[in-house]
């Protein structure tokens, strides 16, 4: 095997890199390639791409997109207290090396692997190769964000540390139709999700499903910008910019889809989204005013439908928020994988995870009395069953 490191995804073909794809848009070269193309993703924005390629010959067998970061914004799994405890130690924690795919707290693959070469053997590899740069060029750390339940398994035996979070996700139970769906809820949720989503018929929105390639120039503007009016509500300025969207929109084809909101014919809002065969991702979003009820109209109920209509097995609408808890999203555990340099700190980081994990199965539990469900109507999904015995 030759392991070769790639300083952008270009250096690679898009038909060699996505025959060894997952079902998982964020994987996919067109994505990738956008987010780098259009200047997001580069070392000016402390994305320094060290992508990892493992060949046999001339066969591609794995794949990784890896990143040397300089800081830790657009990560979604925060460290910024790691970074301190180093600085204190006068210790450098940047650059690190991040397996991730920018701006995506999206659980799903991180690891393009070869269907023929036994999947624990490649993920071993990869794994190796990384902790082996990270060592070459003496860098603090390794991380693997958002990973799957194979590599979470595989990168604890290789004795990483595993961090949990809570997120929230909407489960297709074999709906027929949203009131189809609704009917499991008890009778004072299902009034309150009715009346929220009559407040947007009554003001005289209407939606528009859009895929990527049917974006117009004129609508993409306007998709842009309030996408970047809600960065900029926050105080931020928004990650990708209107050239990446365009690219997206132009290379992602139906993977890539908008609900669009309109009032008298006008956009007035738009929520992005992405999709596999079987999963839909809930993005970006933004507003031109604030309409009630309009944020959960277009970027919960709008996708939950889709979900259903179109017969796709769950629904990630993003980070955060147990107001999703209301609409029917379910909590569920979320995974980071973490090689550390320093053995002292790394011995200090292990007990606090240890903690945190704690807290965060205490507030998953938690916030699973409060879906609007009636009892009995909750299937055990095994998607949300807790990792095997001996991983925190």
């Amino acid at each position: 095997m030759q392991i070769r490191w790639l300083p952008g995804i270009g250096e690679i073909a898009a038909a060699q890199w996505n025959a060894i794809a997952p079902d998982y848009p964020f994987l996919r070269h067109e994505f990738l390639q956008a987010l780098e193309s259009t200047g997001c993703v580069a070392p000016a924005t402390g994305w320094t791409p060290r992508h990892l390629a493992i060949y046999e010959g001339e066969e591609l067998v794995a794949a990784a997109p890896l990143y040397a970061k300089s800081h830790s914004w657009g990560e979604f799994v925060f460290d910024f207290s790691w970074a301190r405890a180093f600085e204190g130690r006068g210790i450098d924690y940047y650059p690190k090396l991040v397996l991730a795919v920018p701006f995506t707290p999206a659980t799903g693959p991180r690891l393009l692997l070869h269907p023929a070469w036994p999947a624990v053997a490649l993920q071993r590899v990869v794994l190796d190769a990384v902790v082996q740069l990270a060592r070459a060029e003496t860098l603090s750390s390794a991380h693997a964000l958002f990973i799957d339940d194979a590599l979470r398994e595989t990168a604890h035996d290789n004795g990483w540390l595993l961090r949990s979070d809570c997120q929230f996700r909407w489960y297709n139970r074999g709906y027929r139709d949203y009131e189809d769906y609704l009917a499991g809820f008890s009778a004072e949720k299902r009034k309150k999700a009715r009346r929220e989503r009559r407040r947007i018929a009554e003001l005289g929105i209407e939606f528009r499903t859009l895929s990527g390639s049917a974006l117009d120039e004129r609508s993409l503007q306007r998709v842009y910008d309030f996408h970047a009016a809600t960065f900029h509500r926050h105080g931020h300025e928004p990650y990708l910019s209107l050239e990446c969207f365009a690219a997206l929109a132009a290379t992602m084809g139906d993977s890539m889809l908008v609900k669009l909101a309109l009032l008298r014919g006008e956009a007035v809002a738009a929520a992005v989204y992405f999709r596999s065969a079987t999963t839909l991702y809930g993005r970006y979003w933004g507003a031109a005013a604030d309409f009630h009820s309009l944020h959960f109209e277009a970027c919960y109920h709008q996708g939950i439908e889709y979900c259903i209509e179109q017969g796709l097995q769950q629904f990630e609408p993003g980070t955060q928020g147990e107001h999703k808890l209301a609409r029917g999203f379910e909590p569920v555990l979320t995974w980071s994988a973490h090689w550390i340099a320093d053995a002292a700190l790394r011995s200090a980081i292990a007990a606090w995870l240890q903690r945190e994990a704690q807290a965060v199965r205490g507030y998953a539990a938690a916030a699973a009395e409060h879906t609007p469900f009636r009892h009995g109507e909750r299937s055990d999904d095994p998607n949300r069953r807790l990792p095997p015995a001996g991983i925190p």
